[in-house]
């Protein structure tokens, strides 16, 4: 999955040219007089937004900072219910309390996205907005889920921090609601070490998040920094030209890293197709950007001994099950368990979601997998599946 597997002399080269270029000017605002016109996270902003086709790109700190930020860009407050999914990193619903707002939280379905029928059965009054959760690399069922915002006069912010480059009916992930949030930290498809974007095709949205994410600065194109007015209160979740300028250069191994992710997946597929194992549904697989195969098994004892065989043999997981603690919303009592709407009855909530993701496991997709490892995946795996049937 990771875009670090192919980190090479581009990423190396353009962090140099930060000080070759412009002295050493690693802020993102300011020093024109000192940076000889070089603006990274400028370009990357630029350059993301038009790789996505949204019109308006915020470089951010960090996916969560993102979430945070495109929440906030959209006024979401104190007051508000913001539904989204139980099966998510944990980042997601912590940016929501950030906002003030309250999560309220639904099941996942067999896309292990959000099930729509969840979300639309959870709306009250105070219902602002909806983020779907592109998991693992697979776009949410995104027509419904507009449908039922529009019906409901609901905001939409796409969480794509698992998503980027992924596709749905043509579109890609995080430009299909009013704002998508995306993380480039070490783990994801593209990689800055840590970062995340903001997109938006809404001028004033755009607007908003850009103030919040800089302590609430009008960005004026006339008035030096020092002397813009505060929009808002913000924050400081900016990003440095270090890590644009890492970006930039990742960017344009996106397609690579995609094609092959996508090669390699339909070459696993192929090989355990003949063990009759379900798989997880895809609503576009196309649009999928192939970092994950996952397939689900009978029961929970069947997947906890096929995990233990696995690990045995030297075959990883990926989030399921082995991360699931900080992915799955029953585990997140440290965090849930103090509200109002979940006290005690975290540990038993969400009962769908678990009987999915319980005996789901889930197989990380290299980039550089090359058939040997292929092959040996499908003939260990394929072993272990037949000795626990």
């Amino acid at each position: 999955m990771p875009g670090f597997e192919l980190f090479g002399k581009e990423e190396r080269d353009a962090i140099n040219e930060i000080f070759d270029l412009n002295g050493g000017i690693v802020f993102a605002h300011g020093f024109d007089a000192m940076r000889n016109g070089v603006y990274r996270v400028r370009e990357y902003e630029r350059a993301f937004a038009d790789v996505m086709g949204a019109r308006h790109g915020q470089a951010v700190s960090s996916g969560t900072a993102a979430i945070k930020v495109a929440l906030k860009g959209l006024g979401i407050g104190p007051g508000d219910e913001v539904i989204t999914q139980a099966y998510t990193f944990v980042a997601t619903v912590e940016a929501i309390f950030e906002t003030g707002a309250t999560p309220v939280i639904v099941d996942v379905d067999d896309t292990l996205n959000m099930d729509p029928a969840a979300l639309e059965a959870a709306i009250t009054p105070r219902t602002r907005a909806v983020v779907p959760v592109h998991m693992m690399g697979e776009v949410a069922a995104m027509d419904e889920i507009m449908a039922i915002a529009r019906k409901h006069d609901l905001l939409v912010m796409e969480d794509a921090a698992q998503a980027l480059g992924a596709t749905y009916n043509g579109r890609h992930a995080g430009t299909i609601g009013h704002m998508g949030a995306f993380s480039t930290d070490a783990g994801k498809t593209l990689n800055t070490g840590e970062g995340g974007m903001v997109l938006t095709d809404d001028e004033k949205l755009y607007e908003n998040a850009r103030a919040y994410h800089d302590h609430g600065h009008e960005y004026s194109t006339t008035l030096g920094r020092g002397e813009e007015a505060a929009l808002c209160r913000g924050f400081n979740y900016r990003m440095t030209e270090i890590h644009a300028a890492i970006g930039l250069a990742q960017l344009k191994k996106l397609d690579t890293v995609v094609s092959r992710q996508r090669e390699n997946k339909a070459k696993l597929v192929a090989g355990l197709e003949p063990l009759g194992l379900r798989f997880r549904r895809s609503l576009d697989p196309a649009g999928d950007i192939g970092d994950t195969l996952v397939f689900y098994l009978a029961d929970r004892e069947r997947c906890a001994s096929v995990v233990a065989a696995m690990r045995e043999a030297g075959l990883g997981t990926k989030n399921l099950p082995d991360a699931i603690r900080w992915h799955f919303a029953k585990h997140w009592e440290h965090m849930l368990d103090d509200h109002p709407l979940y006290k005690g009855r975290v540990s038993d909530a969400w009962a769908p979601s678990a009987d999915i993701l319980e005996r789901s496991i889930a197989l990380p997709v290299m980039v550089k997998m090359d058939d040997t490892r292929i092959d040996e995946i499908v003939t260990k795996l394929s072993a272990i599946i037949r000795s626990n049937t």
